[in-house]
């Protein structure tokens, strides 16, 4: 049965939704609530979830923690946390609970002890390398809606920091070593990758400056995040394994520590039951939609909580940003309750509810086997499975006639702050806001993305702040000293006697493990 994605009206996405069937064979999170900022390893950032485009037999779930990584924030980089859970999670049935919970718990094998503070001690051309003194790595399982779990991978290796070019010449080389193969089919990836969310985030500066002149500068660029990736075939995910009648799945993620820190000089131990720290599925919800009371909350929330919590339905329902845009802009805000936005952030868009987008685009309740009288209306990331991806994504998604993209999923290229202002402003319903079709002027990512697993971009390995008002520094090297020649060795002796040390490679026969003085 041919459907319509939007009212009588909306004629952008009428004619691009014709053919789909109802049996088919916004910085998202980086700084979104109090608690959760004081603590970046385990502040979830963004979520992804996609069908592989170069595998479409499969989807790929992504998930970024610890924002606003500055690559060269050493000594000590951006490691994950070893006292913590990261979980992505799996609705198929409709009734906001975890079907699946995939969970990566990570080690840390740190071999600097007292005799280095450095992160690597030469140049790093394998996971494997002597050079490589702060490692880690993770095991992932899987659990089941009753508790029990399948361990996938016992032992995988993530891809560390990238301290930088010296260090590590030809870092595509460790992300491919930290690329693990998971029992029963799939890839999982760990480890440090360019942060892929593009946006101006002077939106908090009055909605671009009250005139939308502060627009166009991508406020990410240069940063780098840490990311989970995992790649597995839609069967997996699918209620009773069937995507051809079963297609629809909710996806979130959550980041869960034990309750209790018990710190001493030199030593930390953490006990206590696991609580819930993080949460995201729909980007930029607990940042623009959740005010500021209930934003710590929301991160403590199960998705089955959600619509016990009358507050935070009502924001949805209520919406603070387009009131805003009214009384900056003078652009009317829709009139409430928002049932668009319900159908948007909190039960997927479906016409099984009787809602005024006019689709069977990605419910639950569009799987055959769902049972309606549990199915319950919670803050999910929703995708359905069954849209093949598109040769040429648009970045504004379903808005733009799209359908695998944002909010059916979100993709890398998805421009999920322009789809979410535009959707707030009811576009879902009565297509594009004109006066705002310019959004915020940064429509892709400063680094392009790659075209197989795990897909995100390279990290960066220069600093963000890259401009200097004195002149750039000549480099430092025996090679280019800014000296004559015949200088240099008296140079070598002021360093030395200053108490400079030099390194050179680590001896595989270093028992201390650490580098070791030139002398």
């Amino acid at each position: 049965m041919a459907v319509a994605l939007v009212a009588a009206g909306s004629t952008v996405l009428a004619s691009a939704l014709a053919g789909l069937s109802s049996d088919p064979a916004v910085a998202s999170s980086h700084r979104e609530a109090p608690l959760i900022a004081g603590d970046p390893p385990v502040d979830n950032t963004d979520v992804y979830a996609f069908v592989s485009p170069d595998k479409p037999d499969t989807v790929t779930l992504l998930a970024n923690w610890y924002p606003f990584q500055e690559p060269n924030g050493g000594p000590n980089f951006y490691p994950w946390a070893t006292d913590a859970h990261y979980d992505v999670n799996i609705d198929n049935d409709g009734d906001a609970k975890a079907d699946l919970v995939y969970r990566w718990t990570f080690r840390t094998e740190d071999r600097r002890g007292k005799a280095t503070f450095l992160y690597n001690n030469g140049p790093v051309t394998s996971l494997d390398d002597e050079n490589l003194l702060f490692r880690q790595s993770y095991s992932l399982q899987v659990f089941d809606r009753y508790g029990r779990s399948t361990t996938l991978i016992k032992s995988g290796r993530v891809a560390p920091s990238n301290t930088g070019p010296a260090s590590m010449p030809d870092y595509p080389v460790l992300r491919d070593q930290a690329i693990s193969d998971v029992k029963g089919g799939g890839k999982s990836f760990a480890g440090q990758a360019d942060d892929a969310f593009f946006l101006d985030l002077r939106v908090f500066d009055l909605l671009y400056g009250g005139d939308l002149s502060e627009v166009g500068q991508d406020t990410l660029a240069g940063y780098n995040v840490n990311t989970i990736a995992l790649q597995v075939p839609k069967a997996a995910l699918a209620l009773k394994g069937d995507p051809g009648r079963n297609p629809v799945i909710g996806i979130w993620s959550d980041t869960e520590r034990k309750s209790i820190t018990l710190r001493s000089p030199g030593a930390q131990k953490s006990a206590g039951r696991d609580v819930q720290v993080s949460r995201l599925g729909n980007p930029l919800v607990n940042e623009v939609v959740v005010p500021a009371a209930l934003k710590d909350t929301f991160n403590g929330l199960k998705p089955e909580q959600d619509r016990k919590v009358p507050a935070l339905v009502n924001r949805v329902s209520d919406p603070e940003v387009p009131k805003l845009v009214e009384a900056i802009y003078g652009i009317p805000a829709p009139p409430g309750p928002r049932a668009d936005l319900v159908e948007i952030f909190l039960t997927g868009i479906t016409t099984k509810l009787d809602g005024p987008i006019k689709a069977d685009l990605n419910s639950q309740l569009n799987n055959a086997d769902v049972d309606p009288r549990r199915f319950a209306p919670s803050e999910q990331l929703r995708l359905n499975t069954a849209i093949a991806p598109t040769a040429q994504p648009n970045r504004l998604g379903v808005l733009a006639g799209d359908l695998q993209g944002y909010p059916n999923g979100r993709r890398l290229t998805d421009d999920v702050l322009d789809i979410g202002v535009q959707a707030l402003e009811g576009a879902a319903v009565n297509g594009i806001v004109e006066p705002l079709a310019a959004g915020d002027g940064v429509n892709q990512n400063d680094s392009a993305f790659g075209s197989s697993f795990p897909y995100v971009a390279l990290p960066h390995n220069t600093s963000v702040n890259s401009s200097s008002s004195g002149g750039a520094a000549a480099p430092f090297g025996w090679g280019n000293l800014p000296i004559k020649p015949a200088l240099a060795g008296l140079v070598a002796v002021a360093l030395i006697g200053s108490g400079v040390v030099l390194y050179r490679r680590q001896s595989r026969g270093n028992a201390a493990g650490g580098p070791v003085p030139v002398t």
